[in-house]
């Protein structure tokens, strides 16, 4: 009989255990849980210490922290006829416990659809530039219409990123072509703005040059001067017409004297040469007066003068 009573006691601790465990839940900080009594839904509790009624209450747990979805590829044919695979993630948390119990199934299966499906349709209605240049203003976009989707749900979607956008290698090298175009284009342009504005500093100094005419004797020396750091450069100083025509009426003059022979016509050679050089450079007599015309450099197989 004493037996029969303890097993009994045993037995009914046993029960009571079971009981307890069955009535009794922990939650966490991040934890809420939605509590339905017979089939009716009761406030939500925690976090902390729960107790519920064995056998009537059932509880559900929803973690309130932010959850990172990562949204699977997607092939995207842009709104210029581009096929594209687009790849993005979304992050979201539950704000209200009840509504993610109670309107939606399973809330991170309907997230992820939802998202799929926004992601499609505005990549489709945008071009492939816009895609890879606006991704921001994309981006706040798709995050605006999944928060508005799932807010029903008591769902907030904080932000939507496109991660990775594929496209066709031909395409790749499409762009790449119009990149160099456009890189081509801009540097004519600046070469094109730089020649006008140093043909405009050049008016400018031809303005100065004009005003006074000993500065352009000042440039022309310097104009040596950084010639003449050079060991390998050949330097042509330019002479007035005015100084050989003295030399060569003196040469004439003096080639008198000397009489009939080789010496009497090689000088009349050269005193030839001369004068038709002259006459050649100088067929004006205006021009022969101001001296400034420089002689031109002798070709080649002409007679020198003496």
């Amino acid at each position: 009989m004493i037996l029969a009573i303890l097993i009994g006691l045993v037995c009914l601790l046993g029960a009571l255990a079971v009981l307890a465990g069955a009535s009794v839940r922990v939650l966490r900080e991040y934890e809420r849980g939605v509590v339905f009594r017979l089939g009716r839904v009761m406030r939500q509790r925690g976090p902390g210490l729960i107790l519920l009624l064995p056998g009537v209450d059932r509880m559900v747990r929803v973690s309130l922290r932010t959850v990172t979805l990562r949204i699977p590829v997607q092939d995207v044919i842009t709104l210029d006829n581009v096929p594209a695979r687009v790849t993005a993630v979304a992050y979201f948390r539950i704000i209200d416990p009840l509504k993610s119990v109670l309107e939606v199934e399973d809330v991170l299966s309907a997230t992820s659809q939802i998202a799929q499906t926004t992601l499609r349709s505005v990549l489709g209605g945008a071009e492939l530039d816009t895609l890879l240049s606006e991704r921001e203003r994309l981006n706040e976009h798709l995050q605006q219409i999944v928060d508005d989707q799932t807010e029903p749900w008591g769902v907030k979607v904080t932000t939507v990123e496109i991660k990775d956008v594929e496209i066709p290698s031909r395409m790749q090298h499409a762009i790449a072509r119009q990149a160099e175009a456009e890189r081509e284009r801009r540097a004519k342009i600046i070469n094109a703005e730089g020649e006008f504005q140093a043909s405009a500093r050049l008016t400018d100094a031809a303005d100065v040059i004009a005003r006074n005419p000993l500065a352009i004797q000042l440039r022309y020396l310097q104009t040596l001067m950084e010639v003449s750091g050079n060991q390998s450069s050949t330097i042509v100083l330019p002479m007035p017409l005015d100084v050989l025509r003295p030399l060569v009426s003196s040469a004439h003059e003096r080639s008198s004297a000397i009489p009939e022979g080789a010496e009497r016509a090689r000088i009349d050679e050269a005193l030839a040469a001369a004068r038709v050089s002259l006459e050649a450079t100088g067929a004006v007599p205006a021009r022969l007066e101001t001296g400034a015309d420089p002689v031109p450099a002798a070709r080649a197989g002409d007679p020198a003068p003496s």
